[in-house]
């Protein structure tokens, strides 16, 4: 089976009611980075920054995946399929996916402050963390999350699967944010990319093929191509 990569964004989730951080009407909007999502921040008022996450922790809990993540899913019984995800959200694990890189971090998984590999899932009966939550060491919990500043311990993971990519596709991202942008240069030389995005998107890129459409209309017309060429 080919191995088809796939690298998604904030785009991929916000069909299904995730609410995104760039876009104008966009989280950054309403909450300032540095209060939220940097380690000053929680080092500041680690109350504001946990009650910033329960509640992105509790829309998650409301939302399910969209067409694009089931269609995705889907491509599992043809492709050997690999998802790199920007996102904290778990709608590819819920729609069926398998194998599942987090640049980013989980939202409904909690980490040590004394020891950042000690990670537990969250219960989504309990979503919440509170201050006062600790590990079995006696360490504050804190959301799972790679914040703005730390560093992106998947990243070497995600740079391996993309260097076997028999297939490399990028949804719903404005490719800005590295590292994760970065990933373009791994791509091996002559394996197809595809870019879904409603959007215009530069990557200054020729060989790129862009479906300009959401992540759900964007995977079946993705779906029906690669099928297409494995039928040749």
């Amino acid at each position: 089976m080919k191995k088809l990569v796939i690298l998604t964004g904030a785009g991929m989730s916000a069909e299904s009611g995730i609410s995104t951080f760039r876009d104008s009407d966009g989280l950054w909007e309403k909450y300032r980075v540095e209060e939220v999502a940097t380690p000053e921040g929680f080092a500041a008022n680690p109350e504001l920054v946990q009650n910033f996450y329960n509640q992105r922790r509790r829309e998650l809990l409301k939302t399910t995946p969209n067409e694009g993540h089931t269609g995705l899913a889907a491509l599992e019984k043809y492709f050997e399929v690999f998802i790199i995800t920007q996102n904290i959200d778990n709608l590819h694990e819920r729609a069926g996916n398998k194998n599942i890189i987090h640049l980013h971090g989980e939202l409904m998984k909690s980490r040590s402050t004394g020891y950042p590999y000690t990670v537990y899932d969250i219960d989504p009966r309990n979503p919440d963390i509170h201050m006062g939550d600790k590990d079995e060491k006696g360490y504050q919990l804190r959301p799972h999350v790679v914040w703005f500043g730390e560093s992106v311990p998947m990243i070497e993971p995600a740079i391996k699967i993309t260097q076997q990519a028999d297939i490399f596709v990028v949804i719903g991202t404005s490719l800005n944010v590295y590292p994760a942008a970065g990933l373009l240069h791994y791509v091996p030389k002559g394996v197809p990319i595809y870019l879904i995005d409603p959007k215009d998107v530069d990557t200054h890129r020729p060989d790129i093929h862009y479906i300009k459409a959401g992540a759900s209309e964007g995977v079946k017309k993705l779906s029906e191509i690669l099928l297409k060429e494995e039928e040749k």
